[in-house]
């Protein structure tokens, strides 16, 4: 059995580099951190937010160093989705990338940091063009997403403390791509006691105005079953 010497190594060494897939959710949309690269390759198009991996630290902390860069914050929701290892994917250079996820809550200092790097929120639907196979890492972003929201109320890490049923369930419709009908979402929800209803409304949904709620405290292993059924 034949191995490659040490030099043979160095010389076919490879670059490893993360990518993120940074969720947000303003204006009742489900949205999208982009960035126009400032580089070549494929300089001036769009693309996620990514950098290269320092040597002295472990692919998560490359993307927390990377998503506090370009947010300002540091206590950032992020699950790893996959690793992408294609030596042809970048026309660059044989990179090796570590996908991850994050959910933000966008306000108005992280907007302003966003802005200054030149990034900006698309919603999915009006997302362009990406870069290399961006798209793709898009798409492995949202089936993880899926998954981790049948099993949590993901709008814990993409609401304000306070917010109206209705804008919880947009969140979902969003992820899922469908339309939850809002009688039976309402009552499973309520129904997983995580909700505290508050006595404050919001009166622009409705003439009745429709109540605030916050969530209550984690509890770690909340739900072992799927959360939302096809029915719903």
């Amino acid at each position: 059995m034949q191995t490659n010497t040490y030099e043979q190594y160095q010389e076919n060494k490879r670059f490893v580099a993360v990518d993120c897939v940074v969720f947000g959710y303003e204006d009742d949309k489900l949205k999208l951190l982009v960035f126009q690269r400032a580089i070549e390759p494929a300089k001036g198009e769009w693309s996620l937010v990514g950098g290269w991996t320092n040597k002295e630290e472990s692919t998560e902390d490359a993307a927390r160093r990377v998503l506090q860069k370009w947010t300002g914050l540091q206590d950032v929701y992020l699950e790893q989705v996959h690793t992408f290892s294609d030596p042809n994917r970048d026309p660059g250079g044989s990179v090796i990338t570590v996908e991850y996820y994050a959910l933000i809550k966008i306000d108005d200092k992280t907007s302003n940091l966003i802005k200054d790097y030149g990034a900006k929120w698309y919603t999915l639907d009006e997302l362009p063009p990406l870069i290399f196979d961006h798209d793709i890492l898009v798409e492995k972003a949202l089936e993880k997403l899926r998954l981790r929201s049948s099993y949590e109320i993901i709008g814990r890490k993409l609401l304000p403390e306070k917010f109206t049923l209705t804008r919880l369930r947009n969140i979902y419709d969003q992820i899922f791509m469908r339309k939850f009908d809002p009688g039976n979402f309402r009552k499973k929800i309520l129904s997983l006691k995580v909700l505290e209803r508050l006595e404050e409304k919001d009166m622009s949904e409705s003439r009745k105005g429709a109540f605030y709620f916050k969530f209550k405290p984690k509890k770690e292993g909340e739900f072992s079953d799927p959360i939302f059924k096809r029915s719903i």
